[in-house]
């Protein structure tokens, strides 16, 4: 049998190891080629289980080195591209905005150029270019309405901005070129080995460890939160079934304001810590709110669903549940990621 050769960028951060892991095991026959820049969100820790896998290999480099990315190309004869690698943090990028555009739109460019360059020499038949994107490229809604498909972008930070335009040029190379390419946008993610910079293992670890707990404003700002191994086995069917030129949404039906998704994060980590149940609410500290803070992002799956067959596994008690426990049951990880740069960045951001 002839394999595929696939290549998934950024694959050692968050959702792309629960990806990279996910195509490993259950397709022995790709080869699995991962690629990442292992900058702080990267971690091979998060791979230790499949690294050793016949059909996996390991490639630290820049998506934004558009010399190697053609190497890259040539040497594995890559077959489909699952595009994940990203700069993603929303404060982050409000204090460093020229990175998120090098990230997330050169280097998004460069692959895309470099998947041309190779699929133009040996043909776009079987071959796939798949972006991961987000629901911030929509901007804000209201109290009523979801994202779909079909809604204009308008993104409000340096961050949605920066994949906004990446989505932009994978649209045109396939209306220009042909490349045979789809994009997802999904709601935030949560579950294990995210890095602690992001709302929910932040508090987790805070939570343990008894410090403040930064809330942006008054803790009204809803978010659709969805278990990052059911988004994983969303880009599986996205993948393998999806119309190239097609946008697909992907969301955890599942809203939530902040401060209630803080409070249930207290509740459970009490309860798992052998505290009482709400015990670490005097930790909420109210801060002031991050500039250009979209009100509430809220998704529409249903063409997923209708098209795809696709639909959430996990409630959210369950999903948050899991996730609490992981991350007290995983204190090497925790700790192996919460010292040195992280601690300065927590004191720079979140100091009340």
């Amino acid at each position: 049998m002839i394999k595929k050769n696939i290549l998934i960028t950024g694959g050692a951060g968050f959702i792309g190891s629960h990806v990279v892991r996910l195509f490993v095991n259950r397709y022995p026959e790709y080869n699995i080629i991962n690629l990442d820049k292992l900058t702080y969100a990267g971690n091979l820790a998060n791979l230790r289980d499949i690294e050793n896998s016949p059909n996996y290999t390991f490639v630290k480099a820049d998506i934004c080195d558009f010399p190697e990315m053609q190497s890259i190309f040539g040497k594995y004869s890559i077959d489909g591209v699952i595009h994940l690698a990203a700069e993603s943090h929303v404060d982050r990028s409000i204090r460093d905005p020229f990175l998120f555009a090098r990230t997330n739109v050169i280097g998004t460019l460069s692959l895309l150029q470099a998947a041309k360059s190779a699929w133009e020499k040996t043909g776009v038949c079987d071959r796939l270019f798949y972006h991961i994107s987000t629901d911030e490229v929509y901007g804000s809604l209201g109290s009523e309405g979801f994202f779909t498909e079909e809604t204009s972008y308008d993104p409000h930070s340096p961050y949605s901005a920066s994949k906004a335009s990446s989505d932009h040029f994978v649209r045109a190379f396939h209306d220009t070129y042909g490349l045979p390419a789809i994009i997802s946008n999904c709601s935030n993610n949560y579950g294990p080995y995210q890095f602690p910079e992001k709302l929910i293992p932040l508090f987790i670890n805070n939570i343990r460890n008894g410090r403040p707990l930064p809330v942006y404003g008054k803790g009204e700002n809803v978010r659709d939160w969805l278990y990052v191994i059911d988004h994983a086995r969303a880009i599986d069917v996205i993948f393998h079934r999806g119309t190239p030129g097609e946008t697909y949404n992907i969301g955890g039906f599942n809203e939530w304001k902040n401060i209630d998704l803080i409070k249930v994060m207290i509740r459970v980590t009490d309860r798992l810590l052998g505290r009482s149940e709400g015990e670490s609410e005097k930790l909420i500290t109210y801060v002031t709110d991050r500039a250009g803070h979209d009100l509430r992002y809220a998704i529409d799956s249903g063409k997923l669903k209708r098209e795809l067959a696709w639909e959430p596994s996990l409630q959210f008690e369950e999903g948050i549940e899991n996730t609490v426990r992981w991350y007290l049951d995983n204190q090497e990880w925790l700790d192996s990621v919460t010292s040195g740069e992280y601690q300065e960045y927590y004191e720079k951001m979140y100091s009340a």
